[in-house]
């Protein structure tokens, strides 16, 4: 598994995190078609997803991975939220929810983005 990808618990929840931050756009493309391997090992509609992009690069290698990985995973994905994705372009992120037919929903900070995800 990636140094980058790894479990942590909150509130008795298991949460995946996968964090992207300072990442170039070549390793955030790296580390996402990593994510498929890990996330499949998991049951159907279980997975919390914490995903850092604060400081992360993009280009469009970086985003077809996005795609690909958000497409791919979400059969096993409960809830994803997103923090620092301030800096995320408008057009790439419509372009993402439209293609995997998924929200990411963003937060300002991790607390926020943890206290959405463990919610019932």
């Amino acid at each position: 598994m990636d140094e980058r990808i790894g479990f942590i618990t909150d509130q008795g929840k298991q949460i995946l995190t996968v964090d992207l931050s300072n990442c170039s756009a070549r390793r955030v493309e790296e580390i996402l078609r990593g994510l498929p391997q890990i996330v499949t090992m998991h049951p159907l509609c279980s997975l919390l997803i914490l995903a850092d992009f604060t400081g992360a690069s993009f280009d469009a290698d970086a985003i077809r991975a996005m795609k690909e990985a958000a497409v791919f995973d979400k059969p096993f994905v409960k809830r994803t939220a997103w923090v620092g994705a301030e800096n995320f372009p408008q057009e790439f992120y419509e372009s993402l929810t439209t293609f995997s037919r998924r929200q990411f929903p963003t937060f300002k900070t991790r607390e926020e983005a943890l206290t959405w995800l463990v919610k019932d």
